[in-house]
């Protein structure tokens, strides 16, 4: 088995699921489980200015460059950073992992759990026929892989032992970090910018092979609360307002079509993932997202005028609104930077991989640390069907995606900081 299917099967071992309730940073001290063991590791590789962060439960470290008589006196080489995220997603359990190693995919069901009845099949999840005559990690269908973000992890730190290993390899300084709490939104939140350094990085956060990401959803989180009036029913009339209807006729006034159901590529939606109310009270929390800023900033006053319209309707105060920023499309940060998706690109092709370039139906740590003054960008891991007991990952693409890394960090080592400040090659 080679050492990044080893290191993966390690990480996945260890249950890091995050948490939206805890209200602590990080979410939950499993996460810690998994910060040690990255510590230690790198630490025995022997990288430089390796810190744990006890506190906030983030890691970071340093190969360092290899490079410096290649370049132009009075420059410095590239800091090129590296980012994955050790949680996983809440929705479905990460703890008692069991992944199952299928050696060359036949094109058939995968069995997960034939007691229960659980099946991978390319009938629900047709990019499994590409997959054809590769190994694949699955689940015992139980629990998520963890794929999302473990894969990117297991990469990352192959990447550090086999630069480390390896002095004919030229490269610059290359930061590695690895955070808590990507999955909750709160990834880069005590994310230490001056103590990673770096001028550029790249998350390993991504899905199947090829995948190139610099564009992604901007993003809004809305509570709605309507306040009623509870009256016995037998004698409501003109005295009852019913919270709970309200709130249906509010969700009702949204555009139909601008829903997740029936949205994919750059078109943004508005998203009812909680409610929950009585004839007194109901409140609704809604995620609000799109690619186009202009039509982002529509959406939440949509949401502004229908609330305005049924207090107009039952009176002020009856509908009451918060609604907050999340993130923002990342693209507006990283057209400055062209040269992190160009050279993204030269990597893939080198290893005869085509780039896959769509906008994120979401947001990753790249997103919201490029808007911090850190652009970056999104790779591929090859994993799939995150966040879910179908969740599997391509061996093959796992270790290409590792070589990815490779050929970027080799790219960046031609190129240096001027004294001005510029990066050149």
């Amino acid at each position: 088995m080679s050492a990044l299917i080893d290191r993966f099967l390690r990480y996945v071992a260890i249950d890091t699921g995050s948490s939206e309730t805890s209200g602590t940073s990080p979410s939950t001290k499993a996460q810690h489980d998994l910060a040690g063991v990255l510590y230690r590791e790198m630490c025995d590789l022997g990288l430089s200015d390796v810190y744990y962060d006890r506190e906030h439960c983030y890691v970071y470290g340093t190969i360092p460059a290899n490079n410096k008589d290649m370049l132009p006196a009075g420059s410095r080489p590239v800091r090129l950073g590296f980012v994955s995220h050790m949680d996983t997603s809440p929705e479905v359990t990460g703890r008692d992992v069991k992944p199952r190693i299928v050696k060359e995919y036949d094109g058939e069901d995968i069995v997960l759990d034939e007691k229960d009845g659980v099946i991978l099949s390319p009938k629900d999840f047709p990019e499994l026929l590409k997959q054809k005559g590769n190994d694949l990690i699955v689940t015992d269908g139980h629990t998520l892989l963890g794929a999302d973000d473990k894969a990117g992890c297991a990469e990352i730190m192959t990447m550090a032992e086999r630069l480390m290993q390896d002095p004919s390899i030229p490269h610059g300084d290359i930061r590695i970090c690895f955070t808590p709490d990507e999955e909750i939104g709160e990834g880069v939140k005590f994310f230490d910018l001056a103590r990673f350094d770096a001028d550029c990085a790249y998350t390993a956060d991504g899905g199947a092979l090829g995948e190139l990401e610099y564009e992604n959803f901007n993003a809004a989180e809305a509570q709605v609360t309507v306040l009623g009036r509870s009256v016995h029913p037998g004698y409501a009339k003109n005295k009852m307002i019913n919270a709970t209807l309200i709130a249906y006729e509010f969700q009702s006034m949204l555009p139909v079509f601008e829903n997740p159901m029936y949205t994919e590529g750059r078109e943004g939606f508005f998203h009812l993932n909680q409610m929950r109310g009585t004839v007194e009270k109901a409140v609704m929390h809604y995620i609000l997202r799109d690619h186009d800023r202009t039509l982002f900033e529509k959406k939440k006053q949509t949401m502004r005028d229908i609330c305005a319209f049924l207090n107009q309707k039952y009176g002020e105060g009856t509908v009451e609104l918060l609604m907050e920023d999340v993130y923002y499309n990342m693209i507006e940060k990283i057209r400055p930077h062209m040269h992190l998706v160009e050279n993204a690109r030269d990597a893939m092709r080198m290893l005869q991989v085509e780039p896959v370039e769509h906008p994120i139906r979401g947001g990753t740590d790249g997103a919201m640390l490029s808007y911090k003054g850190l652009p970056c960008p999104n790779l591929c891991t090859g994993g799939y069907n995150f966040h879910g007991r179908y969740e599997y990952a391509s061996i093959r693409e796992m270790e290409l995606s590792c070589e990815i890394l490779l050929k970027i960090a080799a790219i960046y080592g031609a190129y240096h900081v001027s004294a001005n400040g510029s990066i050149a090659r």
